[in-house]
């Protein structure tokens, strides 16, 4: 096998071992990143030298004798929507043209501290706003099994480099989905975390009670390793967290007879396509195989998510973005008449169609006469949705469905349905709503695209998702399937 499609643990024991160099393996993702993404298009910015360095290093400590912690010398790519310090970050817009962040976020600082050899920052939805990677500032991303078919989104590009190679390990974000669904669409695994499991300081905010950053990965331990990576509490993010996180590789390898599994009635019905229920069904058999105790379960408010999602997150985002003006950094309109004309045309030529859209949403929402109406009757409803989980969750130890309703659909398929484009969120966004965690492992394939299974636990019950996870992974051999480049 190419050391591209290798999982990073079985890197770690590489290098360990001196049968490679990180240098060596560093090169490897940087070439594939060269010969690959003019056609995939999953790099905003490639840091080649940078990673170099940082690989060198890591082989100055190998020689020394240093025995180097798991993730040391594996390549990794970032979200574009993560600041790193002397890099550009763009949030996939226009708007951020120029912008260098004088500072890194802290899960860079937790990566980069574990030796971790960073090749490049990853193309995205603008501010992380779609689901199919094609509302870039900048080129759509394609989909590494089918380049006329999209990646999902919007951490399209860290779930595209990590499924054609050009990185061992990524990280993305998840508001909505954003994680889990195109890593769904591009046969990775792809974990949102507990909403303060992992620090969002230095993440570029969408919508603040909704984000998260979280892993993409080959398989679950790795998933496991850089979750062990990444999360912790941290006294920069108000909203982190406090305790102390387990190992997560302590999860690994456990059995899961007795398990109790529900399974959503309204994420296995209408709006699921019949090749992907059918992918879920063949995953759920498995699982019963090695003693999980399955049963159905109703989320009966589920069917309000989306509309609660893009009122809640599209107000937040109204917020957020305010502060993108052409003042302080950033693209500015040349001769501007006078301010309010600079603060005008430099936002509409700045942010995409999809972006002004959800602003304009969020400020409707927001304003005077309709708050009441919308916003604060969208939060009684996110708590409904929370309510129902915690009911399920007293019977369940963990609940399944697909990560999307489809396989990953046509380039400009549902760019002029708005709403069709929202439903691609359907099975993923009460997770962000309810702040559980929820992890996506490829389960199947359907005319010949990934599929996959959703996962989601109780609040920091990382752990059990991952037992689940590598159980059902242990069992098949969907994750050792590459796409054909």
């Amino acid at each position: 096998m190419e050391l591209v499609y290798m999982t990073a643990h079985e890197l770690h024991r590489m290098l360990s071992a001196r049968e490679i160099s990180a240098e060596e393996l560093c090169r490897a993702a940087l070439d594939r990143i060269e010969k690959l993404d003019g056609r995939l298009g999953a790099f905003i910015t490639v840091t080649g030298d940078l990673a170099l360095d940082q690989a060198r290093a890591v082989d100055r400590r190998i020689a020394s004798g240093e025995e180097i912690p798991p993730l040391a010398g594996i390549p990794v790519a970032v979200k574009d929507v993560i600041c790193t310090e002397g890099i550009p970050t763009t949030c996939g817009s226009r708007i951020l043209s120029g912008f260098v962040p004088p500072y890194s976020a802290t899960v860079i600082e937790k990566i980069l501290a574990r030796g971790m050899v960073m090749v490049g920052k990853t193309n995205m939805d603008e501010f992380a706003m779609g689901s199919s990677t094609e509302n870039s500032g900048f080129f759509p991303a394609s989909n590494p099994w089918d380049t006329d078919r999209v990646p999902g989104g919007s951490s399209g590009g860290s779930a595209v480099a990590v499924a054609a190679g050009q990185a061992v390990v990524a990280l993305g974000s998840d508001t909505g989905g954003s994680i889990r669904q195109p890593a769904s669409m591009c046969g990775v695994v792809g974990m949102k975390p507990t909403y303060g499991a992992v620090s969002r300081y230095g993440l570029v905010a969408y919508a603040s009670s909704l984000d998260q950053i979280g892993p993409i990965s080959r398989d679950v331990a790795d998933c496991a390793l850089v979750l062990n990576a990444i999360s912790g509490h941290d006294p920069l993010d108000s909203t982190s967290a406090p305790g102390d996180r387990p190992d997560y590789t302590g999860f690994l390898n456990r059995e899961i007879k007795g398990i109790k599994i529900g399974v959503p009635g309204e994420y296995m019905g209408e709006g699921i396509d019949p090749g992907v229920r059918e992918v879920i069904g063949g995953a759920l058999k498995v699982l019963s195989s090695l003693g999980a105790e399955i049963e159905e379960v109703s989320l009966p408010h589920s069917k309000y998510a989306i509309p609660a999602y893009y009122l809640i997150a599209t107000a937040e985002a109204s917020s957020n973005l305010a502060r993108y003006d052409g003042v302080s950094y950033g693209y500015r309109v040349e001769d501007p008449k006078d301010v309010v004309d600079m603060y005008s045309r430099t936002r509409s030529r700045g942010f995409g169609t999809e972006v002004k859209r959800r602003i304009m949403l969020g400020t409707y929402a927001l304003s005077a006469g309709y708050y009441d109406a919308y916003y604060l009757k969208a939060l009684k409803v996110r708590t409904l949705i929370k309510q129902d989980f915690d009911r399920a969750f007293e019977k369940f130890d963990v609940l399944i469905c697909p990560a999307s309703p489809t396989t990953a659909f046509r380039k400009g398929e549902k760019m002029d349905d708005p709403l069709q484009m929202y439903l691609s969120d359907i099975t993923t966004i009460s997770v962000n709503l309810a702040g559980i965690p929820g992890i996506s492992v490829p389960a199947g394939f359907s005319g010949g695209l990934p599929v996959g299974m959703q996962i989601m636990g109780r609040p920091f019950a990382e752990g059990t998702l991952l037992q689940v996870a590598h159980a059902f992974e242990r069992s098949t051999d969907h994750h050792k399937k590459f796409p054909e480049l």
